[in-house]
């Protein structure tokens, strides 16, 4: 058995901007609201090692782990794991990105599997980042739209 989720959102914006912020990863602090701080330890042109870590959650407990994210700019795809996995056995997260009409579509698939140490299963994680995603989608449209139009107002 494993975690499987598939979620999208059309931001209103040109994708080259859309890609340029969301990958980003120093500045997902501000992006997601639920990251207190990522740290960068090693990047080079199409591959980022990052350290991420949450704000503490409603047990006080702060969460942190390494990812590595692979970038393919021509192919408008990312493809990343968790280096530390914690309670996963293993997370792989694939984002992509597509013109479309009204923007950009930015769509992440992620596919896990829990440890069974880990105190919650595949199926409750795959509702808890399903919850996260469609709080966390929204709020980085309205930030990269609105970056969007400050970039298109400071053009013109």
């Amino acid at each position: 058995m494993s975690g499987h989720t598939d979620n999208r959102i059309v931001i209103d914006a040109p994708i080259d901007v859309v890609w340029r912020l969301t990958n980003d990863v120093a500045s997902w602090p501000q992006l997601f609201t639920e990251y207190a701080a990522a740290e960068i330890l090693e990047q080079t042109e199409d591959m980022v090692r990052f350290r991420l870590t949450k704000h503490p959650d409603e047990n006080g407990t702060v969460w942190s782990w390494v990812s590595e994210r692979h970038l393919d700019a021509e192919a408008r795809e990312v493809l990343a794991h968790r280096v530390e996995t914690g309670p996963f056995e293993f997370m792989r997260i694939r984002w992509s990105y597509r013109e479309v009409e009204g923007g950009t579509e930015m769509r992440w698939v992620q596919h896990f599997r829990m440890k069974p140490t880990a105190p919650v299963d595949d199926a409750e994680m795959t509702r808890r980042i399903d919850a996260g995603t469609a709080g966390q989608m929204p709020h980085i449209k309205q930030l990269v739209e609105a970056e969007a139009r400050r970039l298109a107002g400071a053009a013109a």
